[in-house]
């Protein structure tokens, strides 16, 4: 799938909101958002007016660098909570939520969620007992997410569990920072996610 590699912090400047993007950095006074609150290019202070399909179209961007999808792919989660029950807008931020690499840096076990992708890759992790590899994989209320054994002594873990040991874990997961493990007690709703962005527009833009 094909990523964004241009300079991360240009599309939280872009969207106006921390995204998270580089693990650390986004809470330090060295975020770009905090020293250039607008967006990039020659022409980022200059505030125009969205359209509405604009602002349907940043609400959507917004969301699919906040997880690191691509297009393809989010169309296809779009898809699944269309043809499921509950809001649309609603489900879609849950499928999102419940992928592997999202729930492993919510969990504290990766500095960002690009990192939390490449150690899942990497297989650093099992669910319910059994290596996955797979960053897309939804998991389920129940599942008991754990660092491999033979991880257990990865630097870039090690160092985000320390680094994240103040940070609270949302309520929707336990963690057992100690054993290096994590329980999905429910899937998340939509007040447990703290992205600042307005679903019902994705759905209209998908909709029309």
């Amino acid at each position: 799938m094909a990523r964004y590699k241009d300079e991360q912090c240009r599309i939280c400047r872009r969207e106006g909101c921390k995204l998270f993007l580089k693990g650390e950095r986004c809470y330090s006074d060295k975020c770009a958002l905090n020293r250039r609150n607008y967006g990039p290019g020659s022409n980022g202070q200059k505030k125009g007016k969205l359209s509405e399909y604009g602002t349907q179209l940043r609400e959507k961007q917004k969301t699919r660098s906040y997880y690191g999808v691509g297009e393809k792919q989010f169309r296809k989660y779009f898809e699944m909570a269309d043809n499921s029950k509950g809001k649309t807008g609603e489900v879609l931020l849950q499928l999102l939520e419940s992928r592997l690499d999202n729930v492993v840096y919510r969990l504290g076990f990766a500095s960002s969620r690009t990192q939390a992708r490449m150690l899942v890759t990497h297989a650093a992790f099992d669910v319910n007992g059994k290596k996955v590899n797979i960053p897309s994989y939804l998991v389920k209320a129940g599942d008991v997410i754990s660092v491999r054994e033979i991880k257990k002594e990865n630097g870039a873990i090690k160092q985000a569990i320390e680094a994240n040991e103040s940070r609270p874990v949302p309520t929707w997961l336990e963690k057992d920072a100690e054993k290096m493990t994590g329980k999905v007690v429910r899937l998340a709703e939509r007040e447990d996610i703290d992205l600042q962005v307005e679903e019902h527009f994705i759905v209209e833009l998908y909709s029309k």
